[in-house]
């Protein structure tokens, strides 16, 4: 378990009232989805517990049990109320610390932001099925299905887009935030894969791994020692 260091802001604000915010999540060299309320998180220093669960064991659908009878992570808990959802969670989030501007504060620089988070959200099976996120890992040129790669290029279509219209040599929308936070895992498995990208998306992927938030969580993947044999076994498959 673990806890960030708090914003002065929010500290300011609560002064000894701290709100009470666990956030559950899975490995880290695994787990595309814990990745982006984490980092979001710590990015912005919001305080939280960290609570992980390790995929993939006999005993991990029943911890998971403990916290959202969803079945999945991450789980953020609230006080006594329960969020399953990572953009359910980075949407709490934005109401509860609305100082922070963890959305664009433009109107519709922030609908532009929502936009490309929903797609990101629902859509991209292949790139998710065929190049799961695996940190650690070193996969160059596997898992390039038609699917993936139709993935990929909408992918970076978005990001041009974000940073010719608002980010220029900073994140998509200029200062980090939630559309950041919601592609860095993203940028991981373009990493893993051996992607390779335009020298503005590459520069712009550089800058989110170079991050203290996403440093600090690929620090931690790099630690962990379990691994998912099942997993690794099918990147490993693939391209043979």
């Amino acid at each position: 378990m673990q806890e960030t260091a708090i914003h002065p802001a929010i500290a300011a604000l609560m002064k000894d009232q701290r709100p009470s915010l666990k956030l559950v999540i899975g490995n880290k060299n695994y787990s595309s989805w814990s990745m982006r309320p984490w980092v979001l998180m710590r990015a912005f220093g919001i305080p939280f517990e960290e609570i992980r669960i390790l995929l993939g064991q006999g005993d991990t659908t029943s911890k998971i049990a403990d916290y959202s009878l969803a079945g999945k992570v991450p789980v953020l808990i609230a006080n006594e109320h329960v969020i399953w959802d990572s953009l359910a969670i980075c949407e709490y989030l934005a109401e509860q610390f609305s100082i922070l501007n963890l959305w664009p504060q433009d109107v519709l620089a922030r609908a532009h932001a929502r936009s490309i988070c929903a797609e990101m959200h629902s859509g991209f099976s292949s790139l998710r099925f065929d190049m799961p996120m695996n940190i650690k890992g070193r996969f160059p040129g596997k898992g390039r299905t038609m699917g993936a790669q139709a993935d990929i290029g909408r992918i970076c279509e978005i990001w041009e887009d974000c940073l010719a219209r608002y980010g220029a040599h900073g994140y998509l929308f200029g200062a980090f935030s939630i559309a950041d936070a919601y592609f860095a895992p993203v940028v991981m498995r373009f990493r893993t894969y051996g992607v390779a990208l335009a020298p503005a998306l590459e520069a712009y992927a550089d800058r989110v791994i170079a991050h203290p938030a996403v440093a600090h969580w690929i620090h931690g993947a790099e630690m962990e020692t379990e691994t998912l044999p099942m997993h690794d076994a099918r990147i490993e498959r693939q391209g043979e």
